[in-house]
């Protein structure tokens, strides 16, 4: 695969790092609330066969609903990787969430968490929940994160104002890979719950791909992802991540921290 072109903007990389908030700080930091789990805490309920189906649950504030190219693309690249017998679906609910204001790792969680329409593992379904709040993260330079190991936010005004020049990337492209981006720290992408044979975490942004052609590449949550000049921004699992997937699925890689 090619790689892309990139234009760094000295401005951005003045900025301390961003993407530590598309994790959750809370967990990077060890620290996890109650039992909820960590990005990742159930990853081989999706990778292996103790599910059968699988419920992706889209609560969205009015004006925020996600793209259906989005919500398409996130089953299509789910359904790559994990098997569900039983299919996956999607439910839309529209939501009047808390007025927080901007909105911390915690927010999304007690947010999120507040409105869950049934347990992340109810049976032999798995549910992860994604939330569009009207609001942005209280780093603005966020586009989503993934906060607990059934929960992600997207922001939707943050992603509009991603969007690069003259429309490249779009909006819409840049929502595609962010809502798999943050599925994939679901799926405990980049060595959230295990360490992978291949060195392709980037060094200085925890959890994340050193590979621009990778959906995990650290760029592709945060502003910087206006960068990618082409407009072709990656929206799928590269080799390595997926041989990460595989290596769980498999028991030759360790997976720790599931719930």
């Amino acid at each position: 695969m090619h790689s892309r072109p990139l234009i760094v903007l000295l401005s951005i990389l003045l900025f301390s790092p961003v993407l530590s908030g598309c994790i959750g700080d809370d967990v990077l930091d060890g620290v996890m609330p109650q039992l909820k789990g960590i990005p990742g805490g159930l990853t081989m309920a999706c990778l292996t066969d103790s599910h059968d189906k699988m419920v992706l649950e889209i609560d969205y504030e009015a004006g925020y609903k996600p793209e259906t190219s989005s919500t398409d693309l996130l089953k299509q690249r789910i359904g790559e990787v994990c098997s569900f017998s039983k299919g996956i679906s999607l439910e839309f609910t529209e939501t009047d969430f808390a007025d927080v204001g901007t909105w911390s790792a915690d927010d999304v969680r007690e947010q999120g968490w507040a409105n869950k329409q049934v347990e992340p593992t109810n049976g032999k379904t798995l549910r992860w929940q994604l939330i569009f709040p009207a609001e942005t993260n209280d780093d603005d330079n966020v586009l989503g994160v993934a906060v607990d190991a059934s929960t992600i936010a997207i922001f939707g005004e943050s992603v509009d104002g991603a969007a690069g020049f003259l429309n490249r990337p779009s909006a819409e492209d840049v929502e595609n890979s962010v809502i798999v981006h943050e599925a994939g720290h679901l799926l405990g992408l980049v060595n959230l719950v295990y360490t992978s044979p291949a060195d392709h975490e980037a060094s200085d942004k925890p959890g994340h791909s050193n590979n621009e052609d990778s959906v995990m590449y650290w760029a592709i949550e945060s502003v910087t992802v206006a960068n990618f000049i082409s407009g072709d921004l990656p929206n799928e699992f590269d080799q390595d991540d997926k041989d990460d997937l595989a290596g769980m699925a498999a028991g030759t890689i360790e997976v720790s921290s599931q719930i």
